[in-house]
C-alpha cells in the first residue's frame, strides 16, 4: 500500500460526507439519540478546548449511528455578545461582519476535523430569523406574566453611559475605561425564574446519577432553599420621623427563630431602601457617605473577602416580642440581593454577627445553652441547644422552640413561617447593540405593550454608532420611533437588548426542526417531541450554574406556554475538563496555546482527535503532550501499514479451538477491545482505556500470521476506532471490506476461553517475574510453578504465600 497520507484521505472523506449529507438526521422508525455539545462563541479561531468538546460528542454520535440510531448531532453559534462590539470599538469593524467572518473561519476549522455534524441545521443566534422567533417567545412569556419591568440598583459607568455586569466592575471601576462605577436606580426587565425555584430544585432529583454530583450540588446551593420565619421590625417614632415618614418597617427572614431573644442589633445591606433614603437625604456624615459609595461599588464576590465593617445609622427598631429598642446598622457583609437585604443579628449564636459585635462593642446576649456541657466563654455557640433568657420559651429545645416561636408570631399577626430562596429573578436588560432587541413598546396611552408578532423581527439598525459610550440604540436617530400596536399612536421602542443567555436557553429546541420549517416556527412541536430531551449534553463545568439553570427554567416555562411537553432539557450531562499546557490553562496571554490547524496539518485530524481522547478521561484535565500526539500518529501509521496483511473481504467464520496460542491471544485481545467499547460508551466514557485496548489488540495481531485472524481483527478494530479516527477507518474499511456503513460487533462464542493463565510473582511486594500455568490448576501447583520460576531468587524463610486467582502469587520472605 502507498504510505499513510492523512491530508489526502481526510479531504476525500470530508468531501464525500458533505456531498451525501451523511450526518443529517433521518427520522422514521429508528430510535433516536440527540447528542449535543455546547455551541461556541465565534471568537475567530477554534482552540483545543473546542477540539476536545467536539471530539467527545462526535465519538458518541458515530457510535450510536453504528448501532442503528437516528442521531441528531447539530452545531451552531452563540453569536451575540460584547466581544463583537469591542471589535467595532477597537478595530472599526461592524459587529455583524466581525461575527460572520469568524463563523466562516471557525466552520472551516471544524470541518477539517471531520466532525459528523448535521450542518444543514446550523444555527447562528444573531440571524434575524432566530431573533424573530426568540422575540415571539419573549412575548409569550410576557403575556404569561413571567417577564416584568421593575427598578433596581445597577452598576453604572458615568463615562461610558452604560450598565455593567458585576464581573465588569474591577476594584470598583469600569473594566474598560477605569472610571469609578456608581449604583444607579434604573428600570429593567426580569424573567421571573423564582416562580420555578422549587420545581428547579425538585427536578435535580430526576438528574441524579445522570449529571455530575458536583453540578447538582452547585445548582442546589445556587437555588438555596431555606425554611424559617419571616417577620417585620417596626421602626420607632423617631426613626420614622428621620426618614420623613416614608418607611415605617423592614422585613427579615431567619432560619433560627429559636435565637430571637438574642437579637441585639439589625444589619442592613448598603443597597437597602432605608440606607438609600439616608444616603439620598445626605443624612449621614461625609465619611459615612464615602464608605457607603465604596462598598456599593464593590462586586458581591469581592465583598466576601473584605473585613467586616459597618456604620451605625442612628435608627432604632422595636423588638417584636420584648418591645425593646434594637440599634440598626449598615454592614458590608449583608447582601442586598439575598432575602430582603436585612438581617436580625444574634452575636452570641452567629460567628459573623459575633465578630461584628466585638469590633463595635455591641451587646451580646446568650440565649442558647448546650444540651450537654458548658457553653463557650467566648465566641459564638452556633449549634442547637436549650433556650435560656428567652421568657416563657426558656427550657425548650431549639427544635421545639423554633416552631413554638413561629406559632407565636403567627398568632400575633407579626410574622409567618416561610420558605426563602437564594435564587433571584433574572435581569435580562442590556444597554448593548449586538444583542436581540427586546420587543416592547412604551405608549403614553397603553403603557408598555409587546410588539405585534406580525411585525417581528425587530432588527438592529446597521448604521448604529458603536463608540462604547452609552446605548447605541438609544442614541440612534430613528430606532426608538414606533407605533403602538394597540392604539396606533406614536410610541417609543425599547432600546435595551436581551442578555445573551436568553439565546442559549432554547437553541437546543431549534435544532430539532427541519430547516424548511424554520421560517414559520421557532421549532416544530412534533420534532421537539421526537428528539427532546437531549440524550447527552457535553460542555465545560464553568456553565454548571447560569447556562444550565436558565436552560432548565426556559424549558419549564415553554412547557407551561404549551410549546413542548418535557420537564428537563438534558437527560445526561458530561462536563469535560480543561486542556492545559505546562500545567496552566491555554491562553494567548501566557503564550502556551496550541493551534489545532497546525496539529491537523502535521499529524492529521484522526491523530489529533485520538490524542485528545487518549490523553485523559473526558471529565479530567488534559495536559498537552507533543510526544503522546506523535505516538497516536505512529499507531495510525502501523494500522495503515499492516492493513496489507488482510486478504479476506469480510468477516471470516473461524473455529477457535485449533488456533495457536498467539492466534487465540490476538482474537481475545480484539474482542476484549470490543467489550471495552461497550463499557466506555455505555458507562465510563473513558476513551483512553478503549484506545489502549485497541493498541494492545494490534500488538497481538502482529505476533501471529493467520490471515483469517488478521481479517477478523481489522474488521472489528476499524469498527471500534471509527468514532475516534473516522477517516482512516472509513478508508481502510472501503479498501479492505468494500463497506462504508459500520454495524455493531458481535462477540463469537469461545473467544475468551483460555487454556492457561499468566501469573505475576511478587517477593515482599516487589515484582520479580511472571509465569504461565494451565487453567484450573490448584493453589499448590500454582505455588510450585512460581517457586520453580524464581529458583535461587527465592531465599530465606517464607512467612506467608498469597495466591490471587488468575493474577498474582505473592511471597512474604524473612
Amino acid at each position: 500500500m502507498q504510505p499513510y497520507s492523512p491530508a489526502q484521505i481526510e479531504a476525500k472523506w470530508q468531501k464525500l460526507w458533505e456531498e451525501r449529507d451523511a450526518f443529517e438526521p433521518q427520522g422514521g422508525d429508528k430510535p433516536k439519540k440527540y447528542i449535543l455539545s455546547m455551541f461556541p462563541y465565534p471568537s475567530g479561531r477554534i482552540h483545543m478546548g473546542h477540539v476536545r468538546n467536539y471530539a467527545i460528542s462526535d465519538a458518541f454520535a458515530r457510535k450510536y449511528r453504528s448501532l442503528g440510531f437516528d442521531v441528531l448531532h447539530p452545531m451552531g453559534w452563540d453569536s451575540f455578545g460584547m466581544p463583537a462590539e469591542n471589535a467595532a470599538i477597537n478595530r472599526g469593524v461592524h459587529p455583524k461582519r466581525w461575527t460572520y467572518d469568524n463563523i466562516d473561519q471557525m466552520r472551516g476549522e471544524l470541518k477539517r476535523l471531520g466532525l459528523s455534524f448535521a450542518w444543514k441545521r446550523e444555527v447562528a443566534t444573531s440571524d434575524p430569523i432566530y431573533t424573530k422567533h426568540e422575540q415571539a417567545l419573549f412575548i409569550d412569556l410576557w403575556n404569561m406574566k413571567l417577564i416584568e419591568r421593575r427598578t433596581g440598583l445597577l452598576n453604572w459607568c458615568p463615562h461610558d453611559q452604560t450598565v455593567l455586569a458585576n464581573e465588569q466592575v474591577i476594584d470598583g471601576k469600569c473594566w474598560r475605561c477605569d472610571t469609578p462605577v456608581v449604583l444607579k436606580e434604573m428600570g429593567q426587565y426580569y424573567l421571573n425564574i423564582t416562580k420555578y425555584a422549587q420545581e428547579l430544585l425538585d427536578g435535580l432529583k430526576q438528574l441524579e446519577g445522570k449529571w455530575p454530583n458536583q453540578v447538582l450540588t452547585m445548582q442546589e446551593n445556587w437555588i438555596g432553599r431555606s425554611e424559617g420565619l419571616e417577620f417585620d421590625f417596626a421602626l420607632d417614632s423617631a426613626s420614622i420621623a428621620r426618614l420623613g415618614g416614608a418607611i415605617e418597617r423592614f422585613s427579615v427572614f431567619t432560619t433560627r427563630a429559636d435565637t430571637i431573644f438574642g437579637v441585639t442589633y439589625c444589619a442592613l445591606a448598603p443597597e437597602h431602601p432605608i440606607v438609600r433614603a439616608l444616603q439620598q437625604a445626605k443624612a449621614l456624615s461625609k465619611d459615612e457617605l464615602n464608605w457607603l459609595e465604596t462598598i456599593q461599588r464593590a462586586p458581591t464576590k469581592d465583598r466576601a473577602a473584605l473585613s467586616k465593617e459597618g456604620i451605625a445609622l442612628g435608627l432604632n427598631a422595636i423588638h417584636p416580642l420584648t418591645r425593646k429598642p434594637v440599634a440598626i446598622w449598615c454592614a458590608n457583609f449583608v447582601l442586598g440581593e439575598y432575602g430582603s437585604g436585612a438581617v436580625m443579628s444574634v452575636p452570641a449564636h452567629d460567628t459573623r454577627d459575633y465578630e461584628f459585635a466585638r469590633q463595635y462593642n455591641l451587646p451580646i446576649i446568650r440565649v442558647i445553652a448546650p444540651k450537654e456541657g458548658e457553653a463557650p466563654e467566648s465566641g459564638a455557640f452556633t449549634e442547637y441547644g436549650v433556650l435560656q433568657n428567652s421568657a416563657e420559651f426558656s427550657g425548650l429545645s431549639s427544635e421545639e422552640a423554633k416552631s413554638r416561636i413561629a406559632a407565636r408570631f403567627e398568632a400575633l399577626g407579626a410574622g409567618k413561617s416561610a420558605v426563602n430562596y437564594r435564587l433571584k429573578d433574572w435581569g435580562i436588560s442590556r444597554q448593548r447593540y449586538w444583542g436581540a432587541p427586546i420587543p416592547l413598546i412604551a405608549c403614553d396611552h397603553c403603557g408598555i405593550v409587546p410588539e405585534d408578532k406580525q411585525n417581528l423581527p425587530v432588527t438592529l439598525p446597521d448604521d448604529a454608532v458603536i463608540s462604547g459610550e452609552g446605548s447605541p440604540l438609544e442614541r440612534h436617530p430613528t430606532f426608538k420611533n414606533a407605533i403602538c400596536p394597540r392604539c396606533g399612536a406614536k410610541a417609543r421602542r425599547e432600546t435595551d437588548t436581551m442578555d445573551t443567555f436568553v439565546q442559549s436557553s432554547w437553541y437546543f429546541l431549534r435544532y430539532t426542526t427541519a430547516p424548511e420549517l424554520w421560517e414559520k416556527l421557532p421549532f416544530d412541536r412534533q420534532s421537539a417531541d421526537r428528539y427532546m430531551p437531549v440524550d447527552l449534553y457535553i460542555g465545560g463545568i464553568e456553565h454548571a450554574i447560569l447556562h444550565l439553570l436558565y436552560a432548565r427554567f426556559f424549558t419549564k416555562a415553554l412547557r407551561d406556554a404549551g410549546h413542548i411537553a418535557i420537564d428537563e432539557p438534558f437527560s445526561a450531562l458530561l462536563t469535560q475538563g480543561m486542556v492545559l499546557k505546562d500545567g496552566a490553562k491555554m491562553s494567548k496571554s501566557k503564550g502556551n496555546t496550541v493551534d489545532p490547524d497546525d496539529m491537523i496539518s502535521r499529524f492529521g485530524a484522526d491523530a489529533t482527535r485520538m490524542f485528545i481522547l487518549f490523553a485523559a478521561p473526558p471529565a479530567k484535565e488534559l495536559e498537552w503532550n507533543d510526544n503522546a500526539l506523535e505516538g497516536c500518529f505512529r499507531f495510525l501509521n502501523r494500522l495503515w501499514n499492516n492493513a496489507e496483511k488482510v486478504t479476506i473481504c469480510g468477516l471470516p467464520l473461524m473455529d477457535h479451538s485449533p488456533l495457536t496460542k498467539a492466534e487465540k491471544l490476538a482474537r481475545r485481545k480484539v474482542y476484549e477491545a470490543a467489550q471495552k467499547s461497550e463499557e466506555v460508551f455505555g458507562k465510563t466514557y473513558a476513551f483512553n482505556t478503549l484506545i489502549a485496548a485497541c493498541m494492545e489488540a494490534l500488538n497481538a495481531l502482529q505476533d501471529q500470521d493467520n490471515e483469517e485472524v488478521w481479517s477478523e481483527g481489522y474488521f472489528v478494530l476499524l469498527t471500534l476506532l471509527e468514532p475516534i479516527a473516522p477517516h482512516i477507518c472509513a478508508e481502510l474499511s472501503q479498501r479492505l471490506f468494500t463497506r462504508e456503513v459500520f454495524t455493531p460487533v458481535t462477540i463469537p462464542e469461545g473467544v475468551f476461553e483460555q487454556e492457561s493463565v499468566t501469573y505475576a510473582i511478587q517477593i515482599n511486594g516487589k515484582l520479580r517475574g511472571e509465569f504461565e500455568t494451565p487453567l484450573g490448576a490448584g493453589d499448590e501447583a500454582i505455588i510450585a510453578a512460581a517457586k520453580a520460576k524464581l529458583g535461587d531468587r527465592l531465599s530465606g524463610e517464607i512467612v506467608k504465600t498469597i495466591v490471587v486467582p488468575r493474577k498474582l502469587v505473592s511471597f512474604v520472605v524473612r
